[in-house]
């Protein structure tokens, strides 16, 4: 885990504002041997969120490939689906999360299906950072 890969998906964060809202802005990079390959954010209302903006730039094996997103993935299906679930049918051994989701639909159950399905997920890395830009735009959805 890298500090630098969750920073850079909270800056990429901040270009998902205003178009995103109600949405929460959220940041998602795809790291290979140490590198990023991929960067997605949250799309206007009823587009992709970042995990599947991030998934869509890249093109190559998810072998060795770590997913950082600040805001854990949702596990409802909405506007759009799943991006949980989308995690588990990539294939991806490893999610890198910021911070839970406090929305009552998600909180946990994102986190739960990413685990039940065999991924190894760490939580916390670089959260007081994400949760200071993200806490004023979470519970509006």
């Amino acid at each position: 885990m890298n500090q630098l890969f969750m920073l850079r998906a909270l800056e990429l964060s901040r270009n998902a504002l205003p178009h995103c809202i109600p949405n929460p802005p959220v940041g998602c990079v795809l790291v290979r041997d140490g590198n990023v390959v991929a960067e997605g954010f949250t799309q206007a209302i009823g587009g992709n969120h970042a995990e599947v903006e991030a998934f869509n730039a890249y093109r190559g094996s998810l072998e060795n490939v770590t997913v950082y997103v600040t805001l854990e993935p949702c596990s409802f299906v909405g506007r759009t689906p799943a991006c949980a679930s989308m995690l588990v049918t990539s294939g991806i051994k490893n999610v890198v999360v910021a911070m839970l989701d406090p929305d009552p639909r998600n909180s946990g159950k994102g986190i739960s299906i990413l685990r039940q399905a065999g991924i190894h997920v760490y939580v916390g890395l670089c959260h007081e950072q994400v949760a200071e830009f993200l806490t004023p735009y979470l519970g509006k959805s």
